[in-house]
């Protein structure tokens, strides 16, 4: 229901050309490299897109006076203790998670007025192939045994409220840094068995291991629990806790 325009935006002057055509009222920017161990593999791509593209998207948006929603990560942060806020140093561990801290800088000193949501999301996507919640339900639904990080605690927010959230921050103009989460966190390993639970499928499937043990080339944060007290002042209420986010992904898998 909306026009789909494709480019390179690892080419330099690309975007600013996008935004050219297509005139927005404004920019979610979350184009990125994703993949932890495809940016240790490909460091040089992971710079262009991570790091060095923000600042010219933020550049762009600037000149045409365009409200801009920059899209970072939790895991700008070392996972060593959690309960981070917006207010801590960051200590980024790897070429991702350095590359996006390179790259809200950038954001920030080219357009203060811009926000940047330090995200974790999971949902449905075209492939089928883009989210945690997709890895189990895929491999579970087929009888698959799959392995779930028991060291590893995340705050995932289902992609469709993290949506919904983005816009309402564009709508009332908020500006800085903000985590953009749920407000409960758990394990990778207790994801995927809430995930089974809810979906009828056998828990006894997920494997309870140590990310030391996973075989990752890139270094994960332990404990990415961060604080969204911040967001919700300013939107005067709660974010969506897990279980009523699993009830979300649960009814779309059944539609």
């Amino acid at each position: 229901p909306f026009p789909l325009l494709q480019t390179d935006l690892a080419q330099p002057g690309e975007f600013a050309r996008l935004l050219e055509q297509a005139r927005p009222d404004a920019v979610i920017h979350a184009a990125a490299l994703a993949s932890l161990d495809q940016c240790e593999k490909d460091p040089a791509l992971s710079r262009r897109l991570n790091a060095e593209l923000p600042g010219e998207v933020a550049q762009a948006c600037l000149r045409r006076s365009i409200p801009l929603a920059h899209i970072s990560t939790d895991s700008v942060f070392d996972g060593l203790r959690g309960g981070y806020t917006e207010s801590d140093a960051p200590n980024p561990q790897g070429v991702y998670a350095s590359d996006k801290w390179r790259g809200e800088q950038a954001v920030a000193a080219a357009y203060p007025a811009a926000f940047i949501a330090r995200v974790n999301f999971f949902g449905w996507s075209i492939s089928g192939q883009r989210s945690l919640a997709e890895f189990f339900v895929t491999n579970l639904a087929a009888g698959k045994a799959v392995n779930g990080f028991t060291d590893v605690i995340f705050c995932p927010l289902i992609v469709d409220a993290l949506a919904e959230t983005l816009v309402e921050m564009l709508e009332k103009g908020l500006s800085g840094t903000y985590h953009v989460l749920s407000r409960e966190c758990l394990s990778k390993y207790q994801f995927g068995r809430n995930i089974a639970r809810r979906f009828g499928f056998d828990e006894s499937l997920l494997n309870p291991i140590s990310v030391a043990d996973s075989g990752l080339a890139a270094r994960r944060s332990p404990n990415l629990n961060l604080s969204v007290a911040k967001l919700e002042t300013a939107l005067g209420r709660a974010m969506p806790g897990q279980a009523e986010m699993l009830e979300r992904l649960y009814r779309q898998y059944l539609e």
